[in-house]
């Protein structure tokens, strides 16, 4: 229902084909853009939740250097530290 993303993707196109999905762009205005959108600032918000959470995933460093070959152990990999993330 919505698309999320930070000013490097405000473009024209992007969003002519995130309407044609009857979606909602979440995306700032690039500054140096003429016409301005709006901006849900509840749901950018929410984007910068699931960043940080990126963040710290990547803390691991199996996470981030993906030691991993197959994804099926690179997903248990994730699971594990999402988990030590959600109990600290």
């Amino acid at each position: 229902q919505a698309v999320m993303a930070d000013t490097a993707y405000d473009s024209d196109a992007l969003r002519a084909t995130i309407a044609a999905r009857n979606a909602q762009a979440v995306i700032p205005s690039n500054p140096s853009r003429a016409r301005k959108h709006s901006l849900d600032r509840h749901l950018y918000a929410q984007r910068h939740l699931i960043e940080c959470c990126f963040s710290k995933l990547k803390q691991f460093r199996r996470v981030a250097t993906r030691f991993e070959k197959t994804a099926r152990n690179y997903l248990a990999i994730v699971t594990i530290a999402a988990i030590v993330l959600w109990i600290r």
